[in-house]
């Protein structure tokens, strides 16, 4: 006996991922729901590569009621309106937009870190999936905190264009072109030309100077993995399609050395540790985009703190920082509340 399940944006690069991943994972389901806006409405999708095709329904009429769990996969306009309405019809809704990241009422979960905080999933029927960035990192922070108490965190960032949407995606493709062909570029996405260059700039402004993306990889890291942390990120978007990078400079409040962090690493649930001190011995984006794990590579000692260690941590943020960890979710919510059969 199987789960109902509903993906709430199945028509999106999230949503399509969450089908494939549902599929790819062979989840317990009896029936899966394919539901968009009313301009997708009649539309097909396919449920992974099963060679099954769901028709796209409209989620201004669709009825909740019946249904066990909904992966939302849209923003947090439509999720405002949505989510509460699936909650109060008794589906449990996991949602990936950043609605109710910090709502205190709403558990912020990665499995791999604290699957204990689901427990509190009752008070709305509402689960968060954390954001794209915070996902990866915490995975890695996760086994070396146990060790060696994290006391500060500064991370800087090289983020995908996929996390900004398909929109993005067809910008970076879009500009490259253009720049070879020698056609005029004009950034709509983006705030600034993102072929062949960076931009220090995701989300918007907040008044200390720091960006939206930058504060939620502060307070989410702190919900999930300890509020005692202190974080510094930097965010960056890069001209890479799919996988989020990061440089992590942690520091600790017991000694922990590079050695001992690779052996923890290694064994640590999520992480895929390929660190090799030689040309090509690292993990980069091409490499991470299509797998769930969380790489982790360039583990060395910091030598400006008593206790401080850097390393270079990469996903796919497709996966990992959104449909993988939903689904995770889905399977941990399975596993200690909504048992079938």
């Amino acid at each position: 006996m199987g789960y109902r399940v509903v993906v709430v944006g199945a028509t999106g690069n999230v949503g399509r991922e969450m089908l494939a991943i549902l599929a790819e994972r062979e989840f317990p389901v009896d029936e899966v729901a394919a539901v968009a806006s009313s301009r997708s409405t009649g539309s097909e999708v396919e449920f992974g590569e099963t060679g099954r095709m769901l028709k796209v329904r409209n989620i201004e009429h669709f009825d909740f009621t019946g249904w066990d769990i909904a992966l939302f996969a849209v923003g947090s306009g439509p999720t405002q309106i949505y989510a509460p309405k699936a909650a109060s019809q008794g589906c449990v809704v996991i949602d990936n937009s950043s609605l109710y990241r910090m709502d205190p009422d709403v558990p912020l979960i990665v499995p791999e870190v604290n699957p204990e905080a689901i427990d509190g999933y009752t008070a709305r029927n509402i689960i968060a999936n954390p954001n794209c960035s915070t996902a990866q990192l915490v995975v890695a922070l996760k086994p070396l905190h146990d060790a060696a108490t994290i006391k500060r965190v500064v991370v800087s960032t090289y983020q995908s264009v996929s996390g900004a949407g398909k929109e993005g995606m067809d910008e970076l493709f879009e500009q490259s072109r253009a720049i070879f062909v020698g056609d005029e570029i004009e950034p709509r996405k983006f705030t600034k030309q993102i072929a062949f260059n960076v931009i220090p700039h995701i989300d918007s402004f907040m008044d200390d100077g720091s960006t939206k993306e930058e504060w939620k990889m502060v307070v989410e890291t702190k919900k999930i993995l300890d509020p005692n942390i202190k974080l510094n990120a930097t965010c960056v978007r890069v001209p890479v399609f799919v996988g989020h990078s990061e440089a992590v400079n942690i520091e600790f409040e017991r000694e922990l050395s590079a050695k001992q962090a690779q052996d923890i690493l290694r064994e640590a649930p999520g992480v895929m540790l390929i660190d090799k001190r030689e040309d090509g011995g690292y993990v980069t984006p091409v490499e991470a985009a299509g797998d769930g794990a969380t790489y982790v590579s360039r583990v060395r000692e910091d030598p400006t703190v008593d206790s401080g260690l850097t390393l270079w941590c990469v996903s796919d943020n497709l996966r990992k920082g959104a449909a993988l960890n939903a689904v995770q979710i889905a399977e941990l919510l399975g596993r200690r509340h909504l048992k079938k059969g």
